[in-house]
């Protein structure tokens, strides 16, 4: 497996983004200018874990106990990389 360029990264939201939790429709979204994005899945755990402390690999540490057997080694760096292309992390 190929090492992630961004191993020493400690991801947070960009500081345009709110996280919440619409508690009427039971879903977590992260609030951008002008959208609003549903996170499915473990994605909200995920997020939740990227507050600027944490590299990606004390995340990926962090969910592979919470979540064992899931494949968080080979699935979270690349979809934290994907939200710090579209400039939701930094």
């Amino acid at each position: 497996m190929k090492a992630s360029p961004s191993a020493g990264w400690q991801p947070a939201l960009s500081r345009v983004i709110v996280r919440r939790h619409d508690r009427l429709r039971g879903e977590d979204l992260l609030v951008l200018p002008e959208r609003v994005v549903v996170l499915t899945g473990k994605a909200a755990d995920v997020v939740g874990l990227c507050d600027g402390t944490r590299t990606v690999h004390a995340i990926v540490d962090e969910l592979a106990a919470r979540f064992p057997g899931a494949p968080v080694a080979a699935d979270v760096p690349p979809f934290l990389d994907r939200l710090r292309e579209e400039g939701w992390l930094q």
